[in-house]
């Protein structure tokens, strides 16, 4: 009887299984085709901003902190509200402000740089110029990288999941790593050519190819994300229920502002209280509260902390690397290294799931990702500063397979636990919480902007991913009740077994 039923069992899943739709190739390749496009934009402008400022003020980080602190306070100030707003607006909207605004920032943000890099001593004999020009470029450059959020969150966290729905999970594990690696493919080869750009032609050369970039590309994307949006029923239903979704919100939204209206119109209310209404009823205050109520809470708050560091081939240590005389196309191909090391991790990832679920991987990554930045903070003792450097970069390119590796993780925890309808507001929260965190790092490269001082904020930064760790396996605790399973472990399980016989 029992053999009876196994055999139903299989049959039926091996019948579910070939009647299983499978995802058209050419959408697929379309969506991945297209995001690799803004990506490769958005990681150009990321590694090349920092070397701008740093040959615009040299010996100290404060314009390439002061970029820093710009491009994540706005994010983490308007990142709620961009998710708010990507859930309330169609796709096709959302397409195009994302790529419109993202795409004409960085053409902006471009000219910026080549007009500043045109007149190398603008600083000395025009200062207002100078400082406008940087303002101008900072400001572009962090809408940019506003919008680029945008497209993140629908491409991430809404697209890849609707398009996995009625799928087996290994479809949506797979997607999810395949966007993961076009990620960090751009974040490998761009640094790369843009370092060999910079190196042996100039830095005008890089700033007006990634102008042109911008300008070319735009259209491109565009239309590959059209035609993957009219060519998949499943993003087409959703977007239907979306729009059905918030027509109903709307009327919600109206007959509460009609009652508000008569209430205060009939009772006499103290203008604090309204006021206090009105702030705890706001686009900002309620995606925040939306996010505190997930039961992801505490892994989006350990992988946010991981943007409180200057242990990354961002801008502070990038820029940090130059001043210490280390070559620029060097500086590349380590970017590109330490981007392959962590590519990686979109291979190994699926096949740890087949053994481990997303949340004890999780952990495993983790802790990974911090011996290798124990590397780092042992460079600080090294007296020749070659080597020291070169440690420095070796630590942080071993850190991505951990790190990436747990960035999987989350967020695929969030996909699972996060409902449709709070996809988006969770995903601009969530990056909102990153830029803030991103912001604080910044703001310490402000203070100690000194790149002799940088084993201070390599510290900091150590100390910062050690509490991620703790509120991580804290969660984890929470959930198993137990971290390891001692007993899996050969010689361990060997003496629970003496223990218990005994």
């Amino acid at each position: 009887m029992e053999e009876t039923e196994t055999r139903v069992f299989l049959s039926n899943e091996q019948h579910q299984l070939e009647e299983e739709p499978q995802l058209p190739s050419s959408m697929v390749i379309s969506l991945y085709l297209g995001y690799f496009l803004a990506r490769w934009g958005a990681r150009t402008w990321e590694f090349s901003v920092a070397l701008y400022m740093i040959y615009l003020w040299p010996n100290s980080l404060f314009l390439t902190a002061m970029y820093g602190a710009v491009e994540s306070g706005s994010t983490a100030i308007f990142g709620p509200i961009v998710g708010q707003m990507i859930d309330g607006m169609s796709y096709v909207k959302v397409l195009r402000l994302w790529l419109v605004t993202q795409n004409l920032s960085f053409i902006v943000a471009g000219g910026s740089v080549i007009a500043l890099l045109l007149v190398p001593d603008l600083k000395s004999q025009n200062f207002p110029v100078f400082a406008t020009l940087v303002v101008l470029t900072n400001l572009s450059g962090a809408i940019g990288v506003l919008s680029t959020l945008a497209g993140t969150i629908l491409i991430e966290r809404d697209w890849v999941v609707v398009m996995s729905e009625g799928h087996s999970p290994d479809v949506l594990t797979r997607m999810n790593s395949v966007i993961r690696g076009i990620d960090l493919s751009s974040k490998l080869l761009s640094p790369v050519i843009t370092g060999l750009i910079i190196s042996f032609v100039s830095l005008e050369a890089s700033a007006v190819t990634f102008a042109a970039w911008a300008t070319i590309t735009v259209w491109i994307e565009y239309w590959l994300f059209i035609f993957v949006y009219n060519g998949v029923p499943a993003i087409l239903q959703s977007d239907e229920r979306r729009s059905l979704r918030l027509s109903s919100q709307t009327d919600i939204a109206s007959q509460y502002y009609v009652l508000l209206l008569t209430d205060e119109n009939t009772q006499s209310r103290s203008g604090n209280m309204r006021i206090l209404e009105r702030i705890s009823e706001s686009s900002f205050v309620g995606a925040w509260r939306n996010y505190l109520n997930q039961d992801i809470v505490l892994p989006g708050v350990a992988l946010a902390l991981l943007f409180f560091t200057v242990l990354s081939f961002g801008t502070l240590m990038t820029a940090t690397l130059e001043w210490k005389g280390i070559p620029t196309y060097i500086i590349g191909i380590g970017r590109g290294i330490s981007a392959g090391v962590g590519l990686t991790a979109t291979v190994v990832y699926p096949l740890l799931l087949l053994r481990l679920s997303p949340l004890r991987t999780g952990l495993w990554s983790f802790w990974s990702q911090w011996t290798c930045l124990s590397v780092c903070v042992g460079s600080i003792w090294v007296e020749k500063e070659k080597i020291a450097s070169y440690m420095l970069m070796a630590g942080v390119a071993a850190s991505r397979l951990g790190l990436w590796m747990f960035d999987l993780a989350v967020i695929q925890q969030m996909q699972d636990l996060v409902p449709e309808s709070d996809r988006c507001v969770v995903g601009g929260v969530q990056n909102s919480l990153q830029a803030a965190l991103d912001l604080m790092a910044n703001l310490l490269g402000i203070i100690v902007s000194n790149p002799k001082d940088f084993w201070i904020l390599t510290l900091i930064s150590l100390a910062t991913v050690s509490l991620s760790g703790v509120l991580y396996t804290v969660h984890l605790y929470r959930i198993r009740k137990h971290i390891f399973h001692l007993e899996k472990i050969p010689l361990l399980n060997n003496f629970f077994i003496r223990n218990y016989s005994t």
